[in-house]
């Protein structure tokens, strides 16, 4: 079905979880609905905020500005906005604008009539986020331990919190982490590969002048059978990169929060369990 012919059985009334008919519309190709009006409000007033922080600050330099976190004295209390406290209303709206738009994805899985794994991936990105400037920062006792909103200071920050773990590759649920990170774009560059590489087959053998025929999927099974000794199938890859994908955003939440509120050590002295098996003397 072409996509313009199918927008007329798409665009039909329903499937809205918040505000009925009020917000049951689009502008242009987009689905607005009631989080659509709630993620522009929360990505306007945040974008304003960081801006009036940037007047703030010493720096309109892009690179340099920065919207820091409450100081650690503060602990969990309310900032002064220039101290802090636009972190805070930014962060709220960040998570608006973020949980907005999920909830948004749910409104047109429920008009299409597919499932919910798109918003579902896209809440264990925000978990991350969330794990980043609420949680990890709520078990530590201060606001100050969430990260500042800005290009470079956001990279020292992370530098920072390696340097205070010592080396943070160390850390376990890291290693999964780029495990999952690492094994996603393979498995994506493949995949893609493979979907061109039968969309484009180049020039026919029998006659170099003429393209040859796109292929079909017994041709992608098999280069994978012949290459690998086994191919996942066309809904397996996808599968596949979903788990990957979601693993790699869990685990990545998991090796920040872990550190700090359970392991205040450097991560080289976790291993240490391993060094003292009874069966290495």
């Amino acid at each position: 079905m072409a996509l313009l012919s199918f927008e007329r059985k798409y665009r039909v009334r329903g499937g809205t979880l918040i505000g009925g008919d009020l917000f049951d519309f689009w502008v242009g190709p987009f689905y607005v609905g009631f989080f659509g009006v709630t993620t522009a409000f929360f990505t306007i007033l945040g974008t304003a905020l960081i801006l009036y922080g940037a007047a703030l600050g010493p720096t309109w330099n892009i690179w340099r500005i920065s919207i820091a976190p409450p100081d650690l004295s503060y602990g969990l209390a309310l900032a002064p906005l220039a101290k802090g406290g636009l972190w805070q209303i930014i962060t709220i709206c960040a998570l608006g604008a973020f949980v907005s738009w999920a909830l948004r994805e749910v409104e047109i899985c429920r008009k299409l009539g597919i499932g919910y794994h798109v918003p579902f991936a896209f809440g264990v990105a925000i978990f991350a986020y969330f794990t980043l400037v609420v949680i990890r920062p709520v078990l530590l006792g201060a606001w100050g331990h969430g990260f500042p909103y800005g290009i470079f200071s956001h990279l020292d920050w992370v530098s920072n919190v390696g340097y205070q773990y010592l080396h943070f590759h160390y850390n376990p649920a890291h290693m999964l982490a780029i495990t999952f990170f690492f094994t996603t774009c393979l498995a994506l560059a493949m995949h893609g590969g493979l979907i061109l590489s039968a969309s484009n087959p180049g020039r026919s053998r029998k006659d170099p002048k003429v393209r040859g025929s796109v292929k079909v999927a017994d041709y992608e099974d098999t280069f994978f059978r012949d290459a690998v000794g086994y191919s996942i199938g066309a809904l397996g890859i996808h599968r596949l990169g979903l788990l990957l994908a979601i693993n790699a955003g869990f685990w990545s939440a998991v090796c920040i929060v872990i550190s700090g509120p359970l392991w205040t050590k450097g991560w080289p002295q976790w291993w240490n369990w391993w060094l003292d098996l009874p069966f290495w003397s």
